[in-house]
C-alpha cells in the first residue's frame, strides 16, 4: 500500500506561486506515474497533472502553462510547481498513484491511492 503525504500548500496573492510537495512511501515509486488533483467546495475531484516514470507531463487545459508538474525519483517525491496562481485554483491539492502493477499510464482514471491533500487558497 502505497502513503502519499503532500505539503506546501498556503494562502497566497493572486498571481502568487506556491510549491506542493508529495512523499511517496510504501512500495517503488520510479516505475509509477503519479499525478495531482485538486477538489473545490461543492465540486467534484478534478485532474490537475501527471508525469510518467519516464518523465512524459501532462496537464489540464486549465493550468497549462502556468504549472508543472516534477517528480525526483531519488527523493520519491513529486512536486507541482504553481505559478501566476488565479482565485479559481482554490482548492484542496491530493498528491495520487495508480494502483500495485499498473505501470502503464493511460490517463487520469489509472489513479487509485489518494494523500490527505493540503488547502491551497488564493486571494483575490
Amino acid at each position: 500500500q502505497v502513503q502519499l503525504v503532500e505539503s506546501g500548500g498556503g494562502l497566497v496573492q493572486a498571481g502568487g506561486s506556491l510549491r506542493l510537495s508529495c512523499a511517496a512511501s510504501g512500495r517503488s515509486f520510479s516505475s509509477y506515474a503519479m499525478g495531482w488533483f485538486r477538489q473545490s467546495p461543492g465540486k467534484e475531484r478534478e485532474f490537475v497533472a501527471a508525469i510518467k516514470s519516464v518523465g512524459t507531463t501532462y496537464y489540464a487545459d486549465s493550468v497549462k502553462g502556468r504549472f508543472t508538474i516534477s517528480r525526483d525519483n531519488a527523493k520519491n517525491t513529486v512536486y507541482l510547481q504553481m505559478n501566476t496562481l488565479k482565485p479559481e485554483d482554490t482548492a484542496v491539492y491530493y498528491c495520487a498513484a495508480p494502483p500495485l502493477g499498473r505501470y502503464y499510464y493511460a490517463g487520469p482514471r489509472d489513479f487509485a491511492s489518494w494523500g490527505q491533500g493540503t488547502q491551497v487558497t488564493v486571494s483575490s
